[in-house]
């Protein structure tokens, strides 16, 4: 019966994201440490507490936009567990496979923001007992959900979901930001997203476009990479696309590669073509960043089309 019920539920998903989720302590301030403007003391201008975490809050985008959007992670059983969860919940995310470690410390961040720019400085911790176990992975029905959306926070259990909804006739997507031991999830994936960072320290190559060619001899799937206010690029079999950034008045980037992965699911998802997708997710990104918060930030799909057509 449990399980009748668990599929019950699923079957309602658009997309379902597995990996990180976190707390974050925002500190607007007036230049980040290190600039040559910055004095070795600075009066925070604002202090926000913030939920956020790279696949949680593309989630709580995806449900802006109109998805039907599901979560699994796993949190502490403290304040910032609850946050987490409540949060997501009010936003119109499924949590049912959203788990809590007694005792465990929910993953939190500080960030550091620029008042000028709204460039940001992460300073973060993960306790390890909030690692993904591999039966709760197991429990989830992939059948059930158009696409799955991963990141490499706990690379065994995305490793596992992916081949799973690859098994399933399911889309998978990414969201690749350490460049690290990553290969296998990337060749899994429909369309692999990448930070620039991590193209860069996977492929050896500081310009995008050789980058992803140099990925194609190794994944299959429609390659992507973020490049900030640049926008985005993407590499369909040997055809390169790019979509320019949109200009904004940016508060707070924090969380906009996040929500540009929301909106190249919603487009995608939405039939849109390659070229519509990526200019989609770069308005959906730059709505992001002109708010501030990981979550805090997330658009609407209203927002995001009257931004496309100025």
């Amino acid at each position: 019966m449990e399980v009748d019920i668990l599929r019950a539920v699923l079957s309602e998903v658009d997309v379902l994201g597995l990996g990180e989720n976190s707390v974050d302590r925002v500190l607007v301030v007036p230049h980040l440490p290190g600039s040559s403007k910055a004095p070795s003391k600075m009066r925070v201008g604002a202090s926000i507490r913030s939920c956020g975490g790279q696949v949680a809050t593309a989630m709580a985008a995806c449900a802006s936009l109109g998805l039907r959007a599901a979560y699994a992670g796993v949190v502490g059983t403290d304040d910032d567990g609850r946050l987490v969860r409540e949060t997501l919940t009010a936003l119109g995310v499924d949590v049912t496979h959203l788990s809590a470690v007694t005792n465990a410390v929910t993953r939190w961040a500080t960030i550091l923001v620029d008042a000028g720019n709204g460039e940001r400085a992460v300073l973060w911790d993960r306790d390890d007992a909030l690692a993904m176990p591999a039966e709760t992975v197991a429990a989830i029905d992939v059948a059930a959900v158009r696409l799955v959306h991963v990141d490499d926070t706990d690379l065994p259990a995305s490793l596992q979901l992916a081949a799973a909804a690859r098994r399933a006739g399911r889309l998978v997507t990414t969201d690749i930001d350490a460049g690290r031991d990553v290969m296998a999830l990337l060749q899994l994936a429909t369309h692999p997203i990448l930070s620039e960072h991590a193209l860069t320290t996977l492929s050896g190559e500081s310009d995008p476009e050789r980058g992803l060619r140099a990925l194609r001899r190794q994944c299959r799937g429609v390659l992507a990479v973020t490049l900030g206010a640049h926008g985005a690029m993407a590499l369909d079999g040997d055809v390169l696309l790019t979509a320019p950034g949109i200009h904004v008045a940016a508060v707070d980037t924090t969380g906009a590669g996040d929500v540009f992965r929301a909106g190249f699911i919603t487009a995608l998802l939405g039939g849109r073509s390659l070229a519509e997708t990526l200019r989609f997710a770069n308005a959906a990104a730059a709505l992001s960043c002109t708010r501030v918060g990981a979550m805090g930030g997330v658009p609407t799909l209203a927002d995001t089309q009257a931004l496309l057509l100025n």
